[in-house]
């Protein structure tokens, strides 16, 4: 069955060292659980016009900017279930709306322009964008080792580390197994992510390591780092 999901939360990043992240997570852990996946290998796969004009714009830092991707934490058949995201941001809060297809079908889908039946505002959603974005197609492949948690207490606080980052723009797909790093594999990605207020514990531990805010977008940086010097000043593709 095709089901939706609908997050709105403050998604706050970090770019933090990974011996830092090690003393974090042990610092956390009186106060978190690993979240239902535990240590996972996320895969996204992001899509796009032929020119790059979505994420062209977000990086531009709009009050408004969006994106649509798969996702899926394992190396998926043409029949496994997938999510099929929205993500739209506006004045600093994320809206992220899900639907889960299989993955052969979420991909026709977004080529069509129809969503199954059943998938109600989210299918409408991205119907419209494939109206507005004509041409959207898979731009870009980006994967990472990710280990998540969430607070003990009733909340929906929740804090990810996200390591060896990798993107592919050549054959972009949910079942790539290859990519070029698009952050130092010494690094790591911290992002806090709550509807409301951070929890004291973390902001003692953001104190203590002296741990600040970073802008670092995954799509954003793969797109600087892979796809920007193909086109000219006016937005063309270069040979």
């Amino acid at each position: 069955m095709n089901y939706t999901m609908i997050f709105k939360r403050y998604e706050i990043k970090y770019l933090i060292p990974r011996e830092i992240m090690a003393r974090v997570i042990e610092d956390i852990a009186p106060y978190t659980i690993p979240d239902s996946f535990g240590h996972s290998t996320v895969r996204n796969l992001y899509f796009d016009t032929p020119s790059y004009r979505m994420i062209r714009q977000s990086i531009e830092k709009p009050p408004y900017k969006e994106k649509l991707r798969l996702r899926s934490y394992k190396l998926p058949t043409p029949s496994d279930q997938v999510f099929l995201e929205v993500k739209k941001k506006y004045d600093g809060v994320v809206y992220k709306r899900r639907l889960i297809l299989p993955y052969l079908e979420a991909l026709s889908s977004i080529e069509s322009g129809k969503m199954p039946v059943g998938t109600g505002q989210t299918g409408h959603e991205i119907e419209y964008l494939t109206r507005a974005y004509e041409g959207l197609c898979p731009a870009c492949y980006i994967s990472y080792e990710r280990d998540a948690f969430f607070g003990r207490n009733p909340s929906d606080f929740r804090i990810t580390f996200d390591t060896e980052l990798i993107a592919d723009i050549e054959s972009p797909s949910l079942i790539s197994c290859s990519g070029v790093p698009i952050l130092s594999r010494d690094m790591a990605l911290m992002e806090l992510k709550a509807s409301g207020g951070i929890p004291m514990f973390m902001v003692d531990i953001l104190s203590k390591y002296k741990i600040y805010k970073s802008s670092f977008s995954k799509y954003g940086t793969a797109y600087r780092t892979l796809i920007f010097n193909k086109f000219g000043l006016n937005g063309e593709i270069l040979c």
